[in-house]
């Protein structure tokens, strides 16, 4: 925690030092994966614990509604993104974790609801989150696309995901926080493929 060491201004100029080192390639691969399911029809699924189930339910709530223009919002033939977060059925993942596990609150609803060509996009600081590494083993083994977003070394996740956006820094507040950085440009620029027709922005 780095905040507990740092002023304000240096805390600051920490997160935006840590920024400058993402890899802008992993965040356009991220916009790029979401785009080719918006093209196909596949569904997008998004999960994660914590920070980062709040950041997974933030991020489908952006782009099931902000990738639009508000007069696309009473257009039934404009096609739209189809994303799900599943770490918001509460009842569905009590269930689950209560009678068999919590960690297989999400490969079990992957189960029910997952088709080849659908996109998996896995949050976990630490990569190392056992209900995450079981999706997307799963989604691995099943013909979906995974995309993991972590932090500190990547833990497992890091190396078993397809694709990738990775923070290197151990401070968990910060690797959300700069997840979620990455995550508003991934649907500004989604509104700007979809809502406006533009080319994507290299």
């Amino acid at each position: 925690m780095l905040g507990l060491k740092l002023n304000p201004r240096q805390f600051l100029d920490r997160v935006g030092d840590e920024l400058a080192k993402i890899d802008p390639a992993q965040v356009q691969a991220l916009a790029d994966a979401l785009y080719r399911c918006y093209e196909s029809r596949n569904l997008v699924f998004v999960i994660g614990n914590g920070g980062s189930g709040s950041n997974a339910s933030h991020f489908c709530e952006d782009l099931g509604k902000c990738t639009l223009r508000r007069e696309d919002f009473d257009n039934d033939k404009k096609k739209r993104l189809r994303i799900l977060s599943l770490t918001d059925n509460t009842p569905y993942i009590l269930a689950w974790a209560n009678d068999e596990g919590f960690d297989r609150v999400f490969a079990e609803q992957l189960k029910n609801l997952a088709m080849p060509g659908d996109l998996l996009i896995a949050i976990s600081g630490s990569g190392n989150s056992p209900n995450i590494l079981k999706a997307v083993d799963w989604a691995n083994r099943n013909g979906l696309v995974t995309f993991g977003c972590t932090g500190f070394s990547g833990g497992k996740l890091k190396g078993m995901a397809q694709l990738g956006l990775h923070v290197p820094l151990d401070d968990m507040g910060i690797v959300e926080s700069i997840h979620l950085t990455a995550f508003h440009w991934v649907v500004d620029n989604l509104h700007a493929r979809i809502g406006l027709g533009m080319k994507t922005i290299e």
